[in-house]
């Protein structure tokens, strides 16, 4: 197994390991998922940015085509850096939210819920009124068929008949 493959599964593991607690309750395990997400991106970048080289220092005398490209090494600290100031933010937001109610879960937002409530019920409006219409529709079509078949031999013949 060549040591890129090997690289590229461990980041594709520690990416996909993120994801799954990124989408756990839990301040800590998302904090967590974060960290890992964060070292598997890292990974997967270096591990396919090409083959390796010299350092990027271009010095008299130094054969560019031997030198390694320097951009994924400087997104991978970029992302580093990143990642540390998110893991330092999720940190403070879960001591935060566990000093203040003892427990690090992610609560539902009573407003979201309350907004989720109306729109089921606005749904459900809709349809049953769209059955109504319908069917009011339905009936006045009915009776139209029934009045136009008097009012057309009225026509035709006269008031007479």
């Amino acid at each position: 197994m060549n040591a890129t493959v090997a690289l590229i599964a461990a980041g594709g593991v520690l990416f996909a390991c993120g994801t799954v607690l990124l989408l756990a309750r839990p301040l800590t395990r998302i904090l967590l998922g974060a960290v890992l997400l964060g070292n598997g991106v890292n990974l997967l970048v270096l591990a396919t940015s090409g083959r390796s080289g010299k350092a990027p220092l271009l010095s008299p005398g130094t054969d560019p085509a031997a030198v390694s490209d320097p951009f994924p090494q400087a997104m991978a600290l970029t992302a580093i850096v990143i990642t540390l100031a998110l893991t330092a933010f999720l940190l403070a937001m879960a001591y935060r939210s566990w000093q203040l109610t003892g427990s690090d879960d992610v609560q539902d937002d009573v407003e979201d819920i309350r907004v989720a409530l109306r729109a089921e019920h606005e749904g459900t409006r809709a349809e049953l009124r769209t059955v109504i219409r319908a069917d009011r529709a339905r009936q006045a079509r009915a009776e139209d068929s029934e009045d136009l078949d008097d009012e057309l031999w009225d026509n035709v013949l006269g008031a007479d008949r």
